[in-house]
């Protein structure tokens, strides 16, 4: 019997063909496990495709995404038609980096190559290690925040005294509490922090304690469901504070503005507050590194800066070197 021989298909020819559309919800619904980088990196991704409508994803080259990078920088590829910060910039184009390198992969091949090797990201100065308040100025947002009712104060509180991002912090929900085996703290799990990680903090007594006050309100006024015990919130699908972002963020700047508080605040300006605080008052790189889910310690770094400048520096230990010889000038 003749065995007629089967024609070798070319692995180009056996796979199948995807839209731009399908590769990009792939990638979104792979590697983005937090809404908000979905959102983002979708929005960044859409730019792009319609800087580049004339040709598909695939076909891309690294002139296209130079080009665009330098438009941004100029201000002719921006919506606004300004020239956009190195920060923003790079926002934008980190997500087409992902993209690529994600779809160049060998075991993927969606994309024949990635043409964003030889594009380099803006460089970011660091303009956030004055991003802090002092002790006072904590005091006064708090005590504004307080006026404003329960669920403000445990807003401003939770992200000075735990360090969240703002997203992190609109998705807590009750469950996401627990307590360790000998039942003496309480601990918080945040769920899909930056990069979809994970990580416990452990949340301070005070803390809990206004947080179950505030949840037995929450039932009390019909805005949960009911439980039976003091800490059974902590097993409620409920969250913590059902408000976006944005909403967050316009509680803290309006706190702000009411104690005339000169400094442009974010709620990300607490996340740093929380790291030099600490710092400063004796925790360890890694302690801090560990509690604000950073996967590099070279980020957790730049926060020693801020923290040398604070506790003492050059000019501190001239003084007191010549101390007994400054006495003198008191008399003027």
């Amino acid at each position: 019997m003749q065995i007629t021989p089967v024609p070798f298909l070319e692995e180009s020819q056996s796979q199948p063909n995807y839209s731009d559309e399908q590769i990009v919800d792939m990638f979104l619904s792979i590697c983005c496990r937090s809404s908000y980088t979905y959102r983002n990196y979708r929005n960044a991704i859409e730019r792009f495709r319609h800087f580049v409508s004339f040709k598909p994803l695939g076909q891309v080259s690294w002139r296209e995404i130079e080009a665009y990078k330098i438009g941004l920088m100029k201000g002719y590829c921006s919506v606004s038609g300004k020239p956009l910060s190195q920060a923003t910039v790079a926002g934008l184009i980190a997500p087409l980096r992902s993209l690529y390198k994600w779809g160049s992969d060998p075991n993927i091949a969606l994309f024949p190559h990635n043409p964003t090797t030889c594009v380099r990201l803006p460089k970011i100065p660091v303009s956030s290690k004055n991003h802090y308040l002092t002790r006072q100025e904590i005091g006064k947002l708090l005590e504004q925040l307080g006026s404003q009712g329960l669920r403000d104060y445990l807003i401003g509180l939770t992200l000075i005294l735990l360090g969240l991002r703002v997203s992190e912090l609109v998705a807590i929900r009750g469950n996401h509490f627990f307590a360790d085996p000998l039942g003496t703290s309480v601990w918080l799990t945040v769920e899909n922090g930056k990069g979809g990680k994970s990580r416990e903090v452990k949340v301070p007594d005070r803390l809990c304690q206004l947080i179950t006050q505030y949840m037995d309100e929450r039932r009390g006024s019909g805005a949960v469901g009911a439980w039976a015990g003091e800490a059974d919130w902590m097993r409620s699908d409920a969250r913590l504070f059902p408000l976006s972002t944005r909403q967050v963020e316009r509680i803290i700047r309006g706190a702000c503005e009411k104690i005339r508080l000169e400094k442009k605040v974010t709620p990300h300006w607490l996340r740093h507050t929380n790291a030099t605080l600490a710092l400063l008052n004796g925790a360890t790189l890694q302690q801090v590194q560990e509690n604000l889910g950073h996967s590099h310690i070279n980020t957790t770094q730049r926060y020693l800066h801020t923290v040398g400048q604070i506790k003492k520096a050059a000019p501190d230990y001239v003084e007191d070197s010549l101390r007994d010889y400054l006495q003198v000038a008191t008399q003027f």
